[in-house]
């Protein structure tokens, strides 16, 4: 499948629901489910399958809940029209096309998501879930915050998980190193709170955008423009009415919020990216100050799995495909692997014409993405999207005593329980044979045949 341009429905996700259904990648749950523990624990059973997932009952509520656009690149690769194999590379183009010629986002007077405005704000009549057991409370967790440099008016966007407190206040995590946090602490020093909209239902280039990492779209680029690289033409913005801060035309809700730079309000838990609970500690007190909505409107959430792997993955290996070819001769492919949560374990395939290739491309990818743990480099012979042989690499090839790479306390994601207050070890492993070849490192090759050339008769 050839790459094409981007078809219309790319920019409204009620039109890619449309789409899928249409193509019967989508799975409709018509019985009523509450949003409270039942949806997920459903979502959960239905993790990985080649379709989302839309609940058209959801308890208490007339929207409907959509969830599953990320965890099958398949779907994924589908929609965009292109091949799984070359999904992040084809993504990695997008970025790259945006950084060579970005196309400014363009501001409209009209727009679906403020066809309703909640005459008085109150964020518990959205149709708002609870995940797992021992979560907080309800979570947007695939919600795309946008705000501006109170420097500069840059727009920013970014992912971030907000707890729901009460009807009006939220509490919102920044990660260090954020962009956001860059914002918060230039608003602090000129005495003023951070304005920023909250968007549900977004496009999936505009969540792209958001989780683009920063060594691809730096805090001085208006980072919003990537969407218009995934979509037929510039990704259409509207002004709030109770700041200078847009929101997403096409989303389904927006909420606009104000932060107030000394307020903190208690949040968590919350079933993260890694399969554990991230604890509940004062957060950052978010003000809602206005909720418009689609008069028809679908909220979307996520799982916290595979559809975070693949997504925030997908973005860091078209990030590292870019780059490390660039630094390291010889690297053919780079994966994300899903037991590394799509952010913390990268392999890498090349082919070295030089001793010592491997080890530089360990340190090129841990200085290319902070949120990597392990680096995994093997030769053009392995398949890197194949555990079993990634692990016959590792037992074959890997010399411990100087293949291992060891980097003590380097920043990385907190979120991993290894790296307590962002710092940790990170650990390289260069799995490739010695350089140059010997013919005693080839593996085991056989004649190409095709089977239905052959009378074969199969047993059970």
């Amino acid at each position: 499948m050839a790459d094409k341009k981007p078809a219309k429905h790319l920019s409204d996700l009620s039109k890619i629901i449309q789409w899928l259904d249409k193509r019967g990648r989508l799975t409709r749950v018509a019985s009523e489910v509450d949003p409270d523990y039942e949806l997920a624990a459903v979502a959960a059973q239905l993790e990985g399958q080649p379709s989302a997932v839309l609940f058209e009952n959801v308890k208490g509520h007339t929207a409907p809940i959509f969830t599953g656009l990320y965890w099958s690149r398949g779907l994924l690769a589908e929609l965009l029209g292109t091949e799984e194999l070359n999904l992040s590379a084809f993504i990695a183009s997008r970025i790259a096309k945006w950084q060579q010629k970005p196309v400014r986002p363009m501001v409209v007077t009209k727009a679906p998501v403020k066809q309703v405005t909640q005459k008085v704000p109150d964020v518990t009549k959205l149709p708002i879930p609870i995940h797992a057991l021992k979560d907080g409370g309800p979570y947007f967790d695939v919600s795309v915050v946008v705000t501006k440099d109170p420097d500069t008016g840059v727009r920013n966007a970014s992912v971030h998980r907000v707890m729901v407190v009460n009807d009006t206040v939220l509490s919102l995590l920044i990660d260090p190193g954020r962009h956001f946090g860059v914002y918060l602490d230039k608003a602090k020093a000129r005495g003023k709170t951070l304005r920023f909209t909250l968007n549900v239902g977004v496009p999936p280039g505009v969540y792209f955008a958001a989780a683009t990492p920063s060594g691809a779209a730096p805090a001085e680029a208006d980072e919003l423009g990537i969407a218009s690289e995934f979509q037929d033409g510039p990704l259409e913005l509207v002004k709030g009415d109770t700041s200078h801060v847009e929101l997403i035309a096409n989303a389904q809700y927006a909420l606009e919020c104000e932060m107030f730079t000394e307020e903190k309000q208690e949040e968590g838990p919350f079933a993260e990216v890694t399969g554990l609970y991230a604890d509940r500690a004062p957060r950052w007190k978010v003000h809602v100050k206005a909720i418009h909505h689609r008069r028809t409107p679908v909220f979307h959430t996520l799982i916290s799995g595979e559809e975070v792997w693949n997504s925030a993955g997908l973005l860091a290996e078209g990030h590292l495909q870019g780059l490390l070819p660039k630094q390291v001769p010889g690297v053919r492919d780079i994966y994300m692997t899903p037991g590394g949560c799509g952010v913390f374990h990268a392999v890498i395939q090349m082919e070295q014409t030089h001793k010592g290739w491997a080890k530089n491309a360990i340190m090129s990818a841990f200085a290319g993405f902070n949120m990597l743990k392990m680096v995994t480099v093997v030769d053009e012979d392995v398949d890197i999207r194949n555990p079993s042989d990634i692990e016959w690499a590792m037992s074959n090839r890997l010399i411990p005593l100087t293949g291992i790479v060891q980097v003590h306390d380097s920043f990385g994601l907190g979120l991993n329980p290894s790296f307590p207050n962002n710092i940790g070890t990170k650990l390289g492993f260069d799995c490739t044979r010695a350089h140059p070849h010997e013919e005693k490192d080839e593996r085991v090759s056989y004649r190409d045949v095709s089977l239905g050339d052959y009378d074969i008769s199969f047993g059970r």
